[in-house]
């Protein structure tokens, strides 16, 4: 019998104490696994070794619906986007319309793990996505997330027994809150990162893109000696020349170097921020990190799928314009992320985390979060004149008309002052 396969009474048979233990949890990934053999595997779930939390984003690309493209074409009337082809054969004319080479039919996408019901493989790096809110999408390409890239699904059941499995193991992954009884092995790694321009992230952390949890190590030389340490037992890492100075729970500290954990090749910190996204910080810009318990953990209750966006779009001409919001032709969700990097810090914004959007200039915006946090963006289609357009439907989205019902409205990004979302 496979290892990771779990018994019909075995969650019963635990001697786990429900309480403390259990909540300590909530926020580890839990799924049962089915694979194309007709195994299934149930339990905790870390995904291409760098995501385990609800909060953490499944990255790939998600096809433009061609609706969105017939909305810009409508939008931009008078403009010059429509591409005719015309071909002639034996005396005949054929003509064609193609859709515009600057529309993509593709863009990058990621969603957060707590969105999703159900994965389900559908091709080589293709999978089909059921959301909470009963929502479908499809995901691939573009990312180690999805596809024969990915480093491998690791699930641990509720006995502490573990199965690693590739892609092509894989058929469906369905998503739940785990068992009240259950208890992971390790915890997942949460701290607050500062880079050297002093700004602060707090959340799940990922090092070097690649260690998680407690259990994981933290590889190095102190002077020609290797080292090896675990990570429940460091308490801060900070950066230094040609390597780092690691501060242990018990005070003691060592400088490590000679490995990508801490110097060279190190592929950035990356901070799951429950009320931001996603934050990648690039090793050069790293300064220190404290690793600490979270106050909350988010677990999968906190998530319900999304919903559209809604807001109030104003332009530099003072004029307001309330309804269902199309960003960049391309994102209409609330679990969809706004893209933008600020001193070669990468942010993916959960738009469901943006309060509000301020265009401020052709190259950049300012974005408020809920919570009161500031980012001045930029580098992105998302926060420049590279922006396809800031769609509006005043009427008909409250009444769960679609795409092509509705009358929209486009605000291009010259035109653009500021948005303001709407949350419920």
């Amino acid at each position: 019998m496979p290892t990771g396969r779990v018994a019909g009474g075995l969650l019963m048979a635990l001697a786990v104490a429900v309480g403390e233990v259990a909540a300590q949890d909530v926020d580890r990934i839990w799924g049962r696994v089915e694979t194309i053999s007709g195994d299934t595997y149930e339990g905790f779930i870390r995904w291409d070794r760098n995501e385990g939390s609800w909060v953490d984003v499944l990255d790939g690309s998600k096809p433009v619906p061609r609706d969105n493209y017939r909305i810009w074409i409508r939008a931009m009337e008078g403009e010059e986007v429509r591409r005719v082809r015309t071909v002639e054969l034996m005396g005949f004319r054929i003509s064609w319309e193609e859709s515009d080479p600057e529309f993509p039919s593709w863009a990058e996408a990621g969603i957060r793990f707590g969105q999703l019901r159900e994965l389900k493989v559908t091709g080589p790096d293709a999978a089909l996505l059921l959301l909470r809110n009963g929502q479908e999408v499809e995901f691939a390409r573009g990312s180690t997330d999805l596809g024969e890239d990915l480093r491998e699904l690791v699930v641990e059941d509720a006995t502490g027994g573990t199965v690693e499995l590739g892609w092509r193991d894989l058929d469906r992954i369905v998503f739940e809150g785990h068992p009240a009884v259950a208890a992971a092995s390790a915890r997942r790694l949460y701290g607050t990162a500062e880079d050297r321009w002093g700004n602060r992230y707090t959340g799940y952390v990922a090092w070097d893109l690649d260690e998680i949890l407690t259990s994981d190590i933290l590889d190095g030389e102190e002077g020609r000696r290797d080292r090896q340490v675990p990570f429940r037992r460091i308490a801060a890492i900070e950066r230094g020349w040609g390597g780092a100075r690691v501060t242990l729970e018990d005070g003691e500290e060592m400088v490590l170097d000679g490995s990508n954990d801490v110097g060279w090749g190190h592929r950035g910190v990356q901070i799951s921020d429950p009320g931001l996204g996603l934050v990648n910080i690039p090793w050069d810009e790293f300064e220190t990190i404290r690793f600490h318990q979270p106050d909350r953990e988010v677990g999968y209750d906190a998530f319900d799928g999304g919903r559209p966006l809604v807001g109030t779009v104003i332009t530099r001409g003072g004029e307001s314009i309330r309804g269902a919001i199309l960003w960049d032709a391309d994102e209409r969700w609330s679990w969809e992320m706004l893209n933008g990097s600020f001193r070669d810090v990468e942010y993916d914004v959960e738009f469901s985390r943006i309060d509000r959007i301020e265009r401020l200039s052709s190259r950049g915006a300012r974005v408020t979060l809920r919570d009161g946090r500031v980012l001045d963006l930029e580098d992105s289609n998302d926060v420049s004149d590279d922006n396809k357009g800031i769609f509006i439907a005043p009427e008909g989205f409250e009444e769960g008309l679609g795409p092509e019902e509705t009358e929209w409205v486009l605000v291009t990004w010259d035109e653009l002052d500021e948005v303001r979302f709407e949350h419920d």
